[in-house]
């Protein structure tokens, strides 16, 4: 009779194991989810204002077969960790590190980037839409930005991009995004702007946004960075998932471009 509670659990055990086995693994989000720093921000460009600025553009603004991707919204800058315990334990302020990043611990390589730094084996699906999502990968931005911004933590490749991939698609899909791919072409108030994030995200959290704008008076949106803390960022895009940060420097009204 004693045997019949061990065999009870192992019944049970036995039944509950395919439903263990189903439950998903962690999402990138959650692989990248920290403690050793603050908050990660979300730099997301804005293609079109960023392409007019430029005195000298790079390829992905030349190549009209590199916009497809800003059709969809914002395109993906970078993720970057705010500065990290470890490199502030050792001196290291916000300015320097925001400068030079893991750059600190793995000096840049001279001569050309590219050559340098081999392209990722990223599955073929990710690395797909990694093109459409970063047109500045064929300026090999993505190599540079994991160089800076990733390589010191020892976050994989494929889990640093996936989550940045699913962040700009949280905000892209937003109605946030949506306000600003309706108002292309035109001039909107720099507060509407931050009015519509603070419509899509919840109250207050505009300033978790900070807006960035180039060219002449700082009237062209060039780039939207946005401050999500290190240890919620499966949680993005609730409210509580994000931190606030100073502002940006952009005229009261902002034109938002269009690529010809």
């Amino acid at each position: 009779m004693r045997a019949r509670p061990m065999l009870l659990l192992l019944a049970i055990a036995w039944l509950l194991a395919p439903l263990a086995a189903a439950q998903p693994a962690a999402s990138a989000l959650t692989r990248l989810e920290r403690d050793d720093f603050d908050h990660y921000t979300l730099a997301l460009t804005w293609h079109a204002g960023f392409c007019t600025t430029q005195s000298r553009p790079p390829r992905e603004c030349r190549e009209p077969a590199l916009h497809e991707g800003a059709s969809r919204g914002f395109v993906l800058h970078g993720l970057w960790p705010s500065l990290p315990e470890r490199f502030a334990a050792q001196g290291v302020d916000r300015r320097r590190w925001w400068r030079e990043g893991c750059f600190l611990e793995t000096p840049r390589a001279d001569g050309g980037f590219c050559r340098a730094h081999p392209p990722f084996g990223l599955p073929a699906p990710l690395a797909d839409a990694l093109d459409d999502a970063m047109p500045g990968r064929a300026s090999c931005l993505d190599r540079y930005q994991y160089a800076k911004h990733a390589a010191c933590f020892a976050l994989a490749p494929a889990d640093y991009f996936a989550a940045s991939l699913e962040l700009q698609d949280a905000v892209n899909d937003s109605a946030f995004g949506a306000f600003v791919a309706l108002n292309q072409g035109g001039t909107v108030a720099r507060n509407d702007l931050i009015g519509a994030f603070e419509a899509a995200f919840g109250q207050g959290t505009g300033r978790a946004l900070r807006l960035h704008c180039g060219g002449r008076g700082n009237r062209v949106l060039t780039e939207v960075r946005i401050a999500i803390a290190a240890d919620r960022l499966d949680d993005f895009p609730a409210a509580e998932s994000l931190v606030r940060q100073a502002r940006g420097r952009c005229a009261t009204r902002v034109r938002i471009a269009v690529l010809d």
